[in-house]
């Protein structure tokens, strides 16, 4: 089977993965040897040398900034949450770079960069805000979801929906803690999928709300699920915008048919309840210690990964719904594809040896896998071989815990048709589907590829950006450091991080 062929996702080929696997230590630097004769009686302070490669910087927050958004058409308009209980919203354009003087003597030096500035400053929030999104497909609305468990929300009030300018128009509460926010995709005339957004609590529950500053109820709840009995840690829509698969503390794995499209298509679930698929830890075959944190699903929406405790994976099948055949209105009516499938335990992964902390699958024509680890490694997966593992980078972020790790994202509302920068960026990212990023508490972003080096020095890196303060520990013993998450733009050519050290720093290729 040939790894190019995107949509091969039969169950009989994906098995767990034995297949012989390449690792990669990163090497320490030598330590440098000191020239001449040492003399004990020299005092030797600590010196810390700092590097920045950052083109712009963002720093009105007062403390560690835990998430960040881009705008899903204007990419450099970023939302940031932080642990002040406050967001931002700012663009993320650099300044144009000076002229280099061409003599020092005869012109100042530089002066030192001016931060960015925030166009909306996002308060009310009485907790860490730990989820912030866009809603698509303009995003007309940006949201903010705490650990108070509000969401407040604000809509963009500029003529043209540039995103400049913001103003509060709800809030709602219904849970006593929001772990995370997905958007939900939006697809050209599904119209019920505009402004959606869906949120985990740490009650378990889950939750899908529609946007609509005209409506006497601004922020209406579209669907509740109450499946899980311990933490709902993460969640994630199918690329159809159809369906919305979580995870939880306690091991178990939901998918929601949140509009109906599911049972429409003569896909059968229980009566009285949405969940198309459930699996939980009382499987032995599926259970993972220490219960499940991360998810992704793959761009076909044909098979989700999902990461827990000890560096344990599960690949799921998941039910497709496809067009198939008119309807009474003469448009195309949903039809059920893969049905087998759906369910089945594709695979069982175990390469890394802590915390699944974040995975992404590659856009087509590639098949690849990608599952960050607090053990500080990369493991690059081929679905289109079994999951046979293409790659183990040991130490990709010198031993610190990886926190995200993300492939070029593709454009989902772009067309042939379409024209300007959006269909370009489209166009670009496409033959980059082979590139992806990832970030850890190091505090250094880092860009692989993912088809690997000729080497097993080369590992796949291709650019590292540093400019954060790594993972320290106080008197106290209290650590801090490092990088929170990212954004990256159609492109990739930029991208915004968010900082424990309460910074937000813009770096470009």
């Amino acid at each position: 089977m040939s790894s190019n062929d995107p949509n091969h996702e039969n169950e009989e080929d994906y098995l767990q993965a034995d297949d012989a696997e390449e690792v990669f230590e990163r090497g320490e630097d030598d330590e440098m040897e000191m020239d001449g004769d040492y003399d004990e009686n020299m005092t030797i302070e600590d010196e810390i040398t700092f590097q920045n490669d950052s083109a712009a910087h963002f720093d009105s927050h007062t403390d560690s900034v835990f998430c960040v958004a881009q705008h899903p058409v204007h990419n450099h308009i970023i939302v940031t949450g932080s642990g002040d209980d406050t967001g931002y919203i700012f663009d993320s354009t650099p300044a144009p770079r000076p002229v280099l003087p061409s003599s020092f003597e005869t012109t100042p030096q530089p002066r030192e960069r001016e931060a960015l500035q925030p166009l909306a400053k996002l308060d009310g929030h009485t907790d860490t805000i730990n989820a912030v999104a866009f809603t698509e497909p303009a995003g007309e609305y940006v949201i903010t979801a705490g650990l108070d468990g509000k969401l407040r929300a604000y809509r963009d009030t500029t003529p043209k929906k540039t995103g400049t300018a913001w103003e509060f128009f709800g809030e709602a509460q219904e849970v006593e803690e929001i772990n995370w926010m997905a958007v939900c995709p939006y697809q050209k005339n599904s119209e019920e999928h505009k402004n959606v957004i869906a949120i985990g609590a740490n009650d378990g529950s889950a939750w899908v709300f529609r946007l609509d500053h005209t409506s006497a109820n601004p922020i209406s709840i579209i669907q509740t699920f109450f499946s899980h009995t311990e933490s709902c840690t993460a969640g994630a829509w199918t690329s159809d915008g159809n369906l919305l698969a979580t995870v939880s503390e306690d091991g178990s794995f939901y998918v929601y048919d949140v509009f109906g499209a599911a049972a429409a298509a003569g896909i059968e679930y229980p009566a009285g309840t949405s969940v198309v698929l459930g699996l939980t830890a009382d499987d032995q075959r599926f259970a993972v210690p220490g219960g499940l944190y991360s998810i992704a699903i793959s761009p076909s929406g044909g098979i989700a990964a999902l990461g827990g405790g000890e560096g344990n994976i599960r690949v799921i099948g998941l039910p497709r719904i496809t067009a198939s055949g008119p309807s009474a209105k003469g448009k195309a009516a949903p039809k059920s594809a893969g049905a087998t499938a759906a369910g089945t335990i594709m695979a069982a992964l175990q390469n890394q040896t802590d915390n699944i902390e974040s995975l992404s699958f590659s856009q087509p024509p590639f098949t690849f896998l990608a599952a960050a680890s607090v053990d500080g490694s990369l493991a690059i997966y081929d679905a289109a071989h079994r999951f046979a593992v293409r790659r183990h980078i040991q130490g990709a972020h010198d031993d610190a815990p990886v926190v995200k790790v993300e492939f070029l994202p593709s454009n989902r509302q772009l067309s042939a048709s379409v024209s300007g920068p959006l269909a370009s960026a489209s166009a670009a990212q496409q033959n980059r589907s082979w590139m992806f990023t990832s970030v850890g508490l190091d505090g250094v972003v880092r860009r692989w590829d993912a088809r690997g080096g000729t080497t097993a020095a080369a590992q796949g890196l291709m650019q590292e950006w540093k400019g954060h303060m790594p993972l320290t520990e106080n008197e106290d013993g209290e650590q801090s450091g490092g990088i929170m998450g990212f954004v990256q733009n159609y492109e990739g050519q930029r991208i915004v991080t968010a900082g424990d050290d309460g910074i937000c720093l813009v770096f470009e290729e």
